[in-house]
Formats: C-alpha cells, sequence, structure tokens
C-alpha cells in the first residue's frame, strides 16, 4: 500500500504539464511605427510618466488625487479586482487534498436505527441501553484529484489570466479617470475664459448702445445704428447666460469625478492661467509601446485565459484520476473511542474515463477554441483604436502650434481693430456698420483663441492618455503571474 501512495504521490508531482496550446502573442496589425515622426518628441518614451510630471498646475494635480481616493467608478474597479484575484485562490484549491473532518454517533437495535452527528463535534451521550448498542466514530477524510492531464492546471491558468485582466483594466479606470479630471478642469477654466470674454463685449457693448441711443437723440445717428448695437449686446448677454449654466454643469461634472465637492479655492480661473502648465509628452516612435496600455495588456490575458480553456476542454476526453483516503477511529463506548485497537482507514484510488457525453466534450472544446478566436480578434481591435488614438493625438499635435499661433494672430488684429474703428465712429469718419463688423470679429477672435488654448491642452492630454500615461505594464504573465500568485495567498 505505501508503495502504491508512493507511487501516486510521484505520479501527481511529475504532472505538471497542461495540453493548452502554446501561446505566442499575435503580431500586431498596425504598422511598425507612429505616423508622422516629424510630430513625436525627440528621445525615447520614458518607462512610466507620472501624471504629476505632465499637469504642473498645484490645483489640478490636488483634484486628481482626491479623484483616485474617492471616485466611485475606480473603487468598483478595484472591487472587481479583488473579486478576480480571490476566483485565483478558488480555482488553485482544486490542485491541493481537500481535507474535512467528521465525527458522529450511531444508535442502533434490531428494529431501528438512530444517527447523531455532525462535522462540528462529538456527541458525549449514547452509551448501550437494552437491546441498543452505541457506536461512536470519527474520522478524517482526504480526496484528490491527480491533475494527470493538466486540466485543473489549465483552469487555474485561466483564472489567473482572467485576473490579470481585471487588473489590467482597473490600470484603465484609473488612466481614463486622470484624463477625465484634467479634461473636466480645462473646460470649466476655458468657459470661465469664454465668460470673461462675454462679459467684457457685454459691458462695451453696453456702452456702444447708450452713445449709439444718444447720438439717435441728437439727431446725429440712424435708428438703424441703434439697433445694430442692439444686437452685440443682446449676443454677448445671451452667451453670458449661457456660460454661467455651462460653468455650474462643468463643476458638477468635475465634482462627480472627484468624488467630493470641490470648493472655490479649487477652481481654476481661466485658461489662460493653465494651459501653460501642462508638460509636452515625450511620444517616441516605435508602436510597441501600444502593447503596454492597459487596455491593449486587459485584451491580451484574455486572451491567454482563452488559450488556457482550451487545455482544460482538451483534458476532458481524457481519463480523471481521484485518490480518497479515510482514516479515523470507530468503538462502542467513548472512553475507547481513540485507542489503538480502534483505529480504522482505507484508500480508494479511482479512474474515470468519458465514454459517452452527448457531444457535451466536442462542443465545450468547439466553442473554447471559438472563444480563443474571438480573444484573438478584440485583441488586434484594442491594438488597432490604440494606433488610431495614438495617430489622432499626433496628428493634432503637428499642426496645433500653427494654430495658435494663427489664433493669437487673429486675436491681436481683431482688438485693434475694434479700437480703429471705435476711434473712427466716435470721431465721426466711419459709420456704425464699421464698429459693428470689428466688434463682432473681435468677439469671435477672443472666443476662437480661447477654445484653441482648450484645444492644445486637451491634445497633450489625449496623448499623454493614449500612450498609456503612468499606467504601463507589461503582459509578460512570469512575473506578473508569479505576483499574483502570492497576492492571491494572501
Amino acid at each position: 500500500m505505501r508503495k502504491s501512495l508512493t507511487s501516486i504521490i510521484l505520479l501527481a508531482t511529475t504532472s505538471a504539464c497542461t495540453l493548452a496550446p502554446d501561446y505566442k502573442r499575435p503580431l500586431a496589425a498596425v504598422p511598425a511605427t507612429l505616423p508622422d515622426p516629424a510630430a513625436a518628441a525627440e528621445g525615447e518614451r520614458p518607462a512610466a510618466l507620472s501624471y504629476r510630471d505632465v499637469f504642473r498646475d498645484e490645483k489640478l494635480v490636488a483634484l486628481i488625487d482626491q479623484a483616485l481616493a474617492n471616485n466611485q467608478n475606480l473603487k468598483a474597479a478595484y472591487a472587481n479586482a479583488r473579486a478576480a484575484r480571490a476566483q485565483v485562490t478558488v480555482a488553485r484549491s482544486s490542485l491541493f487534498p481537500q481535507i474535512d473532518v467528521s465525527a458522529d454517533v450511531t444508535k442502533a437495535d434490531s428494529s431501528n436505527e438512530i444517527q447523531v452527528g455532525g462535522n462540528a463535534s462529538v456527541a458525549t451521550r449514547g452509551r448501550s441501553t437494552g437491546g441498543a448498542i452505541a457506536t461512536f466514530r470519527t474520522d478524517a477524510q482526504a480526496s484528490w484529484e491527480i491533475d494527470l492531464f493538466g486540466r485543473i492546471q489549465s483552469l487555474s491558468n485561466a483564472a489567473l489570466n482572467e485576473y490579470l485582466a481585471t487588473e489590467a483594466a482597473r490600470r484603465g479606470v484609473r488612466l481614463s479617470l486622470v484624463a477625465g479630471v484634467a479634461n473636466a478642469y480645462l473646460t470649466l477654466a476655458t468657459d470661465r475664459s469664454l465668460l470673461e470674454v462675454a462679459k467684457e463685449t457685454s459691458a462695451a457693448a453696453a456702452k456702444s448702445v447708450e452713445l449709439t441711443r444718444s447720438l439717435l437723440e441728437g439727431g446725429v445717428a440712424a435708428r438703424t445704428d441703434l439697433r445694430q448695437a442692439e444686437t452685440v449686446l443682446a449676443q454677448a448677454q445671451s452667451d453670458q447666460a449661457n456660460l454661467e449654466t455651462l460653468i455650474e454643469q462643468d463643476r458638477n461634472a468635475l465634482q462627480l469625478l472627484v468624488g467630493a465637492p470641490v470648493p472655490d479655492a479649487m477652481l481654476p480661473a481661466s485658461i489662460e492661467s493653465v494651459d501653460a502648465q501642462i508638460a509636452e509628452v515625450p511620444a517616441g516612435l516605435d508602436s510597441s509601446i501600444l502593447l503596454r496600455r492597459p487596455d491593449v495588456v486587459q485584451a491580451e490575458y484574455t486572451l491567454r485565459a482563452a488559450n488556457a480553456r482550451i487545455g482544460a476542454a482538451r483534458a476532458a476526453f481524457l481519463p480523471r484520476i481521484a485518490l480518497t483516503a479515510l482514516g479515523g477511529f470507530a468503538s462502542t463506548t467513548l472512553a475507547d473511542l481513540f485507542v489503538r485497537g480502534a483505529r480504522t482507514w482505507s484508500v480508494a484510488p479511482s479512474a474515470t474515463l468519458p465514454i459517452f457525453t452527448g457531444g457535451a466534450n466536442v462542443g465545450n472544446l468547439r466553442a473554447s477554441n471559438a472563444q480563443r478566436d474571438q480573444a484573438v480578434a478584440q485583441y488586434q481591435t484594442a491594438i488597432q483604436t490604440a494606433f488610431r488614438d495614438v495617430s489622432n493625438a499626433l496628428a493634432r499635435r503637428a499642426t496645433i502650434d500653427e494654430q495658435y499661433a494663427a489664433s493669437s494672430k487673429l486675436d491681436a488684429a481683431a482688438q485693434d481693430s475694434l479700437t480703429l474703428a471705435d476711434a473712427r465712429y466716435r470721431n465721426g469718419i466711419d459709420p456704425y456698420l464699421t464698429l459693428l463688423d470689428a466688434r463682432r470679429t473681435a468677439y469671435g477672435a477672443a472666443r476662437t483663441l480661447a477654445q484653441t488654448r482648450l484645444l492644445k491642452a486637451q491634445n497633450l492630454v489625449a496623448l499623454y492618455q493614449s500612450l498609456g500615461g503612468d499606467e504601463l505594464i507589461d503582459a509578460t504573465p512570469g512575473q506578473d503571474s508569479r505576483m499574483a500568485m502570492r497576492r492571491a495567498a494572501d
């Protein structure tokens, strides 16, 4: 018996192989380099780039820190990762013997049998009375499926990779949260700048209306001049009311991301005060950097999990070998329960070979292969989406400086033209229509400049996010798997 047990244990320890296909990372269906190298900053992409290195506005950094601590979506992602980690422990537990301890007492006579017992404790009553006989028993049972063909190991590997995919998804939520807070902050800053432009235009238009009304009453100006002046004032007042609403909505959106009320002191004054405090993000030219984005890593771990489940589906066609061992004590008296002669034991190896399953095993294998093919397609889609995101950000980056310079020149020229037109109108040189056109042009140019500032700042945020931010990871299951195993065991 000892030799048989030794042989079985030796067989179990040498059965570490699985029937899962050898995993090979699919070739990325994207170009090897990112588009427009001239648009990318010189130098290699750093291994990790903290959001503190990109966002240098102290208020914004404080809000991001607060969001990372309070945001409910991120908390849900953390909880989801913890649940997936717990499932790794559940899956790996089948690799080890399952040991149970039980105790019971049976009281029987020639006409009936009464059993009292359970898994918690030994009954303290039940001695023989009359024709009834009481039997006390306590047992320890160990059951162990010997994973000869790696079925359990494949399921364990699938659970591990699913956990790693969930952890990558959690990092993706974190990255999206950082970018979301930054964009909400910048949008609020821009709307505040636009509100100031609307207020200034409204104030200037109100003075122009008063002046035109005075000239009309003095018989110098026409009624059309007054009506034209009132159109500019009404437009600026309408924009002012709308922007006040947008600012409150921007604040609400920011508070939702942060997960707590945002005091006035933490709000940006204007886009002009924050856009220069966003650093350039070095892009690098090698598209392999996309393989380290959290969403791409998540897709690859999902693919690894699907690949592992093929091994479990293949192993279902082969025999399953199990070993059940039972050892304990039995006695008709409680006092003699644990004496040497009361010991009992049994060992029961078993093997089960599926003969007819109605096509269930074949169907499961086909489904596993189809799920692996689906995961490959989703992996390629994730890489192509990442390539598109970076390409779009680089395309904007290549021209945004020229656009900003042109908007700045337009704003300066429009403001100067408005000053000249106002002076010429006051001196009776030009009609009011010239001043009206100049005021409308200046108003539009100021709004365009503020929106271009926002576009430039958001482009830096988009590039930071599309390149993976400070959550860059590698889908290399060697080190990550060992770390995950240790975490799952905690």
